[in-house]
């Protein structure tokens, strides 16, 4: 009782955003349920310990929208996630997701170059907050850290013309969980593209409207997420529909957005049921996208799915063939990815990656709002493609590095200079953000054998040099741009580094707890909250704040597993 005396004691610190709140809620009535009753008479302590902090941040702290900064409301209410199921155990999950292991510590002698493809993919984000907020702790192979942190827009310079898509900055910082280290902080942030600037979209919405999709957090959500979508669109923007169950078939012929009547009502006419001919809508969709080609202008499939796709062309390999294919012939796809229990994140990634799109996870519309309205520019409109980032550590100041993240971005340092090889896309005024873990060349213990190396005398105050490689939208050479970090992007301490720096610090410690924080040492939850408290700046739109809450509820969840 003593520990769920002090769990509650940290519960009532905060206050929790209004979609968790529902789920507890409606967890809390569940409790007098016969069924609930009999698992608490049959001694289930850590449950109970469960029920009473759940409590506490009902009624000790609070809900209610007010718990976070200002938000834009959504122009119809909020689905709520699947409830807490206090005393039961969660039915396994079918979802899937690629496994990978986190990134290693490197030496700079045996490695001195890192190289990946950017990401600006937000799904994993939403992925683990909709876990996280159905009480569940979400798989570590769901957990991309560098998802996390790219979820967050940063206050990046930009640059001052569209000659050149983004700016990339670098500073040097102490580790919040590691005195012995650095973090070297790399930020890009794209140029802001005008009304005037912004090409004409021929969009086509690919649905899966399939036996598996009929739950209110799949059809319908989607449903009301694209006609959120389709408000955003200029007149001359043009959208189609294609419907694919059993059977894929057109819903919607290339109609331009000034007849939005017309496309709202062709959505709201849908119903979920039948199998899942995902690769036939896909290929029709593919036809209706070129038949109506921009040129110049911004040509992609939209496919909402659960992922679940088992008739027709359902190899991974296949699809991603085709989808290349595709992509070579102007047609970029994104994926939006909706529910739980059957969701197929391995293959959304995968298509979206090679279809130079995003992949986003839409949980409720507060989310599919800050996708397809907040940030509909940056979702819809590309500004650079095949984006490579590539390190290059000076063996005289850095002995080790660890990149954090972008595990499943990984690039031979060979193709770092093959325009071939296929990278991310980044939007209109979006920020991409990566961070390495760097050892001084004075912390190693030295070997034995081994000469301590030297750097040139005119390298001895850089501790890297970035290079950048990117393609304009519609052109198939790569630009280059390079950037040396030296003694003059040093930060003294953690209280002098900008606010980007320390909230990006702060998601990437979260990141590394939920994957078990092998490489974290002490840094606790509540180190995670305090950094973060200390970083959210403006914070427009509440998101760095409902951040700070989600890490509240991890810590609640972690501690209930002791009860």
């Amino acid at each position: 009782m003593q520990h769920v005396s002090r769990l509650l004691e940290r519960m009532g610190r905060f206050r929790l955003p209004r979609y968790a709140c529902d789920s507890l809620m409606t967890g809390i009535r569940d409790a007098g349920s016969s069924r609930i009753t009999g698992g608490v008479r049959a001694g289930t302590v850590r449950n109970l310990g469960a029920l009473l902090a759940l409590l506490a941040m009902l009624f000790g702290a609070g809900c209610g929208s007010e718990s976070l900064a200002p938000l834009s409301a959504p122009s119809e209410p909020m689905a709520s996630p699947r409830s807490f199921n206090l005393y039961e155990p969660a039915p396994r999950s079918r979802d899937r997701f690629t496994s990978f292991d986190s990134n290693p510590v490197r030496a700079v002698t045996e490695a001195p170059v890192s190289t990946f493809s950017i990401d600006v993919d937000t799904a994993s984000y939403s992925y683990v907050r909709s876990q996280l907020a159905q009480g569940v702790w979400p798989v570590s192979d769901a957990v991309r850290v560098e998802e996390l942190i790219n979820y967050f827009a940063y206050d990046y310079p930009v640059p001052a013309d569209r000659a050149t898509p983004f700016r990339a900055t670098a500073a040097l910082m102490p580790t919040p969980w590691n005195p012995a280290t650095r973090l070297l902080h790399i930020g890009i942030k794209g140029y802001h593209q005008q009304g005037q600037d912004r090409p004409r979209a021929n969009l086509v919405f690919l649905i899966d409207t399939s036996g598996s999709m009929d739950a209110p957090n799949k059809l319908p959500l989607l449903i009301r997420s694209f006609k959120m979508l389709v408000e955003t669109l200029d007149p001359d923007d043009t959208v189609a529909i294609v419907a694919y169950a059993g059977v894929a078939g057109v819903v919607l012929e290339p109609t331009r957005a000034a007849r939005g009547a017309k496309i709202l009502a062709s959505l709201e006419a849908m119903e979920a049921g039948g199998s899942t001919a995902g690769a036939a809508g896909l290929q029709l969709a593919y036809r209706l996208a070129e038949a109506n080609l921009v040129p110049d202008g911004v040509n992609r499939v939209l496919l909402a799915t659960d992922g679940d796709f088992n008739v027709g062309i359902s190899s991974s390999r296949g699809l991603t063939a085709y989808i290349e294919r595709k992509r070579a012939a102007g047609v970029f796809l994104s994926v939006l990815g909706f529910g739980y229990g059957n969701y197929n994140d391995d293959l959304t990634q995968s298509l979206a990656q090679h279809g130079n799109g995003h992949a986003v996870y839409i949980d409720t519309l507060l989310e599919a709002r800050k996708v397809l309205v907040e940030e509909a520019n940056s979702t819809l409109f590309p500004i650079a493609k095949d984006v490579k980032i590539q390190v290059e550590f000076n063996p005289a100041r850095v002995c080790n590095y660890r990149l954090i993240g972008y595990e499943t971005r990984q690039l031979a340092r060979e193709d770092f200079d093959n325009d071939r090889v296929d990278a991310g896309e980044i939007g209109a005024g979006q920020t991409v953000t990566a961070l390495y873990e760097l050892t001084p060349a004075g912390a190693c213990r030295p070997l034995r054998y081994q000469a301590r190396p030297e750097a040139a005398t005119e390298f001895g105050d850089e501790y890297a040099r970035i290079q950048m490689r990117y393609k304009l939208p519609h052109r198939e050479t790569s630009e280059l741009i390079t950037r040396v970090v030296d003694r003059g992007d040093e930060a003294g301490d953690i209280v002098s580094v900008p606010e980007n720096g320390r909230f990006a610090a702060a998601v990437a410690a979260f990141g590394q707890l939920l994957r078990g924080g092998r490489y974290t040492g002490e840094f606790t939850y509540d180190d995670v909250i305090d950094l973060g408290l200390g970083a959210k700046g403006e914070d427009r739109f509440g998101y760095r704040a409902e951040f700070v809450n989600l890490v509240r509820l991890a810590q609640a969840a972690a501690e209930s597993e002791t009860l």
